[in-house]
């Protein structure tokens, strides 16, 4: 089975919560990912888009093949500002993106003390974040169409391109305002024995499109 991402509006605070949009919440170690880009102003570090944190123990009832941790947080960052009908320095199009593109982060433990809000804010120190929605999780089909964890990817194209990898997260196109092309989808994969070994730092994204 695979595990059905929803996502909703909430006036709750979501510190170190699973959560879609809004501000990461790391650990005081680890760093906020950039991706190098070059253009008319030089080569500068661009910070990459925030799309969620999932604690990992509000999916560990829905996963009891173990094939996630059970604790600590997953962090995923992605360069998908052109899907947000903002300006980018880059472009990512159809099929395997650069891997720098995609960042997951984990961390094995979550402290309410020592963990602090990365928030990213513009030249007039307006925030460029999106207002974080809250995720909840349930059991779905593996080959289910829609944002989730774990599973396969809804297009067969991705699986024949990348037959050696695995599913982490697939994005569906319309997921809170995100719109890949007409009807498409990022899939996060791993080759398999990186999943294995837990190397979750070498993520690959696969944008398809129908």
């Amino acid at each position: 089975m695979a595990i059905r991402i929803h996502l909703q509006e909430t006036e709750t605070e979501l510190f170190c919560s699973s959560k879609w949009w809004g501000d990461p919440d790391l650990p005081a170690d680890m760093e906020y990912p950039t991706v190098e880009v070059t253009d008319e102003d030089g080569t500068y570090p661009y910070p990459l888009t925030f799309l969620c944190q999932i604690d990992c123990e509000d999916i560990a009832p829905l996963d009891p093949e173990g094939r996630l941790p059970y604790q600590g947080m997953f962090y995923v960052f992605a360069a998908i500002d052109e899907y947000l009908d903002y300006d980018a320095p880059y472009h990512n199009g159809l099929g395997q993106w650069d891997r720098k593109m995609v960042v997951v982060k984990y961390t094995k433990a979550i402290n309410f003390e020592t963990f602090r809000s990365a928030i990213l804010v513009d030249d007039e120190d307006q925030p460029l974040t999106q207002k974080a929605l809250k995720m909840t999780f349930e059991a779905c089909e593996d080959n289910a169409d829609g944002t989730r964890l774990l599973g396969v990817p809804f297009f067969e194209e991705v699986l024949q391109e990348m037959p050696e990898h695995q599913n982490f997260l697939q994005i569906d196109s319309d997921t809170a305002g995100l719109r890949f092309y007409d009807g498409g989808m990022l899939n996060l994969l791993y080759n398999k024995a990186d999943w294995e070994a837990g190397k979750w730092k070498l993520v690959k994204g696969y944008l398809s499109s129908c």
